[in-house]
């Protein structure tokens, strides 16, 4: 199989990728539709809905992928640019902000964030990679101190700042994933992006399923009661394995790619942990919940793990295999 598909072009490779993709999602949902069929009880019935709720999900982010790959480097990286509005959206409307935070957030919004990603699709990684954390972390108080606004500032300062990092920092460096210069890979990079988000996706999905089964022994009881070292630990070496088999899409060796789905994993459920705690300090449940906020959507609850697995996964990459900015 290795063989026949390196016979492939890469637009030839990437479509076979998603015609494979796309096909799995119609049989889940085509068994997801005769599971309905069948009298179910209360709990099945719920547990059926999540598994609808969440295939969903699969099949709106899958078509968004192919998209963005479709789109080419331009269009992949205007939609993702849109996916950290709208997850920066979020995340803010549920921060508690003064009229004095305007100005910082029309830096935020209309200035830092496309400025980032203007950086990502003109490929200059040297400064792409330094923008926000370095240049735009020290503008955004300056900006606020202008207000005049002394009242909880190294507060709202922090909130915001936190907020520019996680979707806008972070998300961007999914499509700098296609972006990547691989002497040998070159217009592949959709398969980067696939190998990412699948091993992140197992990650969290064996984890929950380990966190029920085990007796739990919650690291931090009042921000998780399911996450646990074991648990944790199952899922990224169950995403490391599953990484070593998907290692034929990817321009790592098996031993390569099983410590690239490691990391990554081990970041991107971490860092869904991380804004468990946000949640939780915001007095919510999920983002964008409907009770507390109208009209936004929940996008930072699919995509939080993303946006710390990406950053970390790419500078992997790069760093390992010495990929010239």
């Amino acid at each position: 199989m290795n063989i026949s598909l390196r016979q492939l072009t890469a637009g030839q490779e990437v479509g076979a990728l998603f015609l494979i993709l796309f096909g799995v999602l119609a049989l889940a949902t085509l068994g997801a539709f005769f599971a309905s069929l069948r009298e179910l009880t209360p709990a099945q019935r719920e547990r059926h809905q999540r598994y609808k709720r969440d295939l969903r999900a699969v099949w709106a982010s899958s078509t968004l992928f192919w998209l963005a790959w479709i789109s080419g480097p331009l269009g992949a990286t205007l939609l993702f640019g849109a996916f950290s509005f709208l997850a920066l959206r979020e995340y803010i409307t549920l921060m508690h902000t003064r009229r004095s935070d305007h100005r910082s957030l029309i830096l935020a919004f209309f200035v830092i964030l496309p400025l980032q990603f203007y950086l990502v699709g003109t490929r200059h990684f040297d400064l792409f990679s330094v923008f926000i954390p370095v240049y735009m972390f020290l503008a955004v108080p300056v900006v606020s101190a202008l207000s005049g606004d002394p009242q909880r500032f190294l507060e709202r300062n922090a909130k915001i700042q936190w907020g520019i990092m996680v979707c806008v920092y972070g998300l961007s460096h999914t499509p700098a994933l296609l972006l990547l210069d691989f002497a040998s890979f070159r217009g592949r990079g959709a398969f980067l992006v696939f190998f990412m988000v699948f091993v992140v996706a197992t990650a969290q999905i064996v984890q929950e399923g380990a966190s029920r089964r085990l007796r739990r022994r919650p690291v931090a009881r009042q921000i998780s009661r399911s996450f646990s070292y074991r648990a944790w630990l199952i899922g990224a070496f169950t995403a490391a394995f599953v990484g070593g088999l998907l290692y034929w899409i990817t321009p790592f060796k098996p031993g390569q790619a099983m410590a690239m789905a490691l990391i990554a994993s081990g970041a991107g459920t971490m860092g869904e942990f991380v804004m468990k705690a946000l949640k939780r300090d915001a007095g919510v449940r999920y983002w964008g919940n409907r009770s507390s906020v109208t009209g936004a959507v929940g996008l930072l609850d699919r995509i939080a793990p993303l946006c710390f697995a990406a950053p970390v996964f790419f500078h992997s990459v790069r760093w390992y295999f010495r990929i010239p900015l």
